[in-house]
């Protein structure tokens, strides 16, 4: 996932939680979708910085030997940078790029 392409905003926004609800019917229903979203984010977020960074891991872990890496910082920088995850998962539902279910609604239809 290319996070720099998604035009979610740096900073925190202030939602309509009545508009919000109308995809789910339920704002707690909206607010459990958009967490396990940006949980999901942040795994994704985590595991490509660490790859990023295993680059740079020495096998030799002395503290003498530990120096500062211009292009670890740099990549660092990067990842700091970008929008927080709950800020995405909320820009991506308020976009309806979403797609979920409720197991538990689905089977009392059933």
């Amino acid at each position: 996932m290319d996070y720099k392409k998604t035009n979610a905003p740096l900073t925190t926004t202030v939602h309509d939680l009545i508009e919000m609800a109308e995809q789910t019917g339920n704002i707690y229903e909206t607010v459990c979708v958009i967490s396990k979203r940006a949980n999901q984010i942040a795994s994704e977020m985590k595991s490509d910085l660490e790859k990023k960074l295993q680059e740079f891991a020495s096998m030799n872990d002395n503290l003498e030997e530990i120096s500062e890496n211009r292009e670890q910082i740099e990549i660092s920088r990067y990842y700091e940078k970008l929008p927080k995850p709950t800020l995405i998962a909320t820009q991506e539902y308020m976009e309806q790029k979403l797609a979920f279910r409720n197991a538990a609604k689905e089977k009392d239809m059933f």
